[in-house]
């Protein structure tokens, strides 16, 4: 079957683009000697999980369902496939979990489960502290560096009033009234960027240093957490290696990176359908897809994604013929609904007029929405496609009523 014969709305990953990803992300651990994990929270594209396995050594996991799927999907579907071949490297994946807060119920699994387990605040450490040096897992803290880079103040992690993670004040005032507290973390974790470049992260280890120095000859591990942009066109890789590299050197700790949306940067998009086109003042395409339900980030960031075929400005004249223009609503009631409102261009144009029935293509689309998704106003959640290079499926998650139903 070609992906032109599925229904839609469909997310279509494409697997050399992908591949393409993880050789280079694969070929930063082996420069620098750190440890690529996947960050599940913006990736987790399940037909694509087994790649993950073969070029990365694991995934960072937001809680105990995120762990669960990549000991399900990643090791476990990885182990399958390596054993039948006589190779055990799969054991060699590792699944990271860090919470801004753990439940009590879900901690004895998470420990089971997990190799390093990271945790957001002192409380939660003397929390779970007797029962996660027993599990023998190894246990962190994620320290707030106070310096950060992100787009947007919804994306910076190190933001005024952040939840997440110990500023340098807090993490010293509780050791001066435990000094123990330390016994027992074996590392720590910092997380400040997002979408960004290694010079912003030269940035941030330097400022981590500074603050966290004295701490960091006790550690055997150092994460430096997600947002770094390895897989966009222009990110300096060499200077991303020369950090890494350098920083293990100097403190004698080994470091972990877990970029999520460099991993599905660029290698897929959402197809969808046009219902209708209905006219009040512009020309409204209606689509079978929702910015609310499934491309949620563009309204959050927000951003205009790209569309396959568009005119790149209204404003550009055609030597011939007119320009035909839309607004692409989604098909729920929220009057909000509307692909790309908040960008300042809601418009998308074309040489040729729309029809009932033309595909739509959004491009860059598996990253950070298919992981937000939702069945909001009972819209079907897209299937989910994997495809070579000519088009030709590969393999296919399809949904339907049950997960509305299931959920609500």
């Amino acid at each position: 079957m070609n992906i032109n014969e599925i229904k839609t709305p469909a997310y279509v990953c494409e697997k050399d683009a992908l591949l393409r990803n993880l050789e280079l992300l694969k070929s930063v651990g082996e420069e620098s000697g750190a440890k690529v994990l996947c960050a599940l929270k913006g990736f987790a594209f399940s037909l694509a999980m087994p790649y993950i396995g073969e070029f990365l050594r694991g995934a960072t996991c937001s809680g105990l369902f995120e762990a669960k799927y990549a000991n399900d999907l990643i090791k476990g579907g990885l182990s399958e496939n390596m054993q039948k071949m006589g190779n055990k490297n799969y054991k060699n994946i590792e699944i990271h979990t860090y919470s801004p807060a753990f439940k009590d119920d879900d901690m004895d699994e998470i420990l089971q489960i997990s190799n390093h387990v990271v945790f957001n605040s002192f409380s939660q450490w003397k929390k779970f502290r007797q029962k996660a040096i027993i599990s023998g897992v190894k246990c962190g803290l994620r320290v707030n560096p106070q310096t950060s880079f992100s787009p947007v103040e919804n994306y910076n992690p190190c933001g005024k009033f952040s939840r997440l993670g110990i500023t340098i004040e807090n993490f010293k005032n509780a050791l001066n009234v435990e000094n123990s507290l330390l016994d027992g973390i074996s590392g720590l974790h910092l997380h400040a960027l997002c979408e960004e470049s290694s010079e912003h992260l030269q940035t941030v280890v330097r400022e981590f240093e500074m603050q966290f120095g004295e701490f960091i000859p006790r550690m055997k591990w150092i994460n430096f957490g997600g947002g770094h942009h390895i897989t966009k066109k222009g990110y300096n890789v060499e200077l991303l290696v020369k950090i890494l590299k350098d920083f293990s050197q100097k403190w004698g700790v080994e470091v972990y990176i877990e970029p999520g949306e460099a991993v599905g940067w660029q290698c897929g998009y959402l197809v969808a359908s046009v219902l209708d086109i209905v006219e009040n003042g512009v020309k409204i395409a209606i689509l079978d897809t929702s910015a609310e339900a499934h491309m949620p980030d563009t309204v959050l960031m927000p951003y205009r994604p790209a569309v396959r075929d568009e005119i790149s400005s209204c404003d550009k004249k055609l030597k011939n013929g007119e320009i035909f223009s839309y607004r692409f609503g989604g098909n729920t009631c929220l009057a909000g609904d509307i692909i790309g409102l908040e960008s300042g261009e809601p418009l998308y144009c074309f040489e040729k007029p729309l029809k009932i029935g033309d595909r739509i293509i959004f491009e860059d689309q598996i990253h950070y929405t298919i992981v937000k998704n939702t069945t909001f106003n009972g819209i079907k959640l897209p299937d989910l496609y994997l495809i070579d290079k000519n088009g030709e499926i590969l393999d296919s998650k399809i949904f339907g009523y049950d997960e509305y139903k299931r959920r609500n």
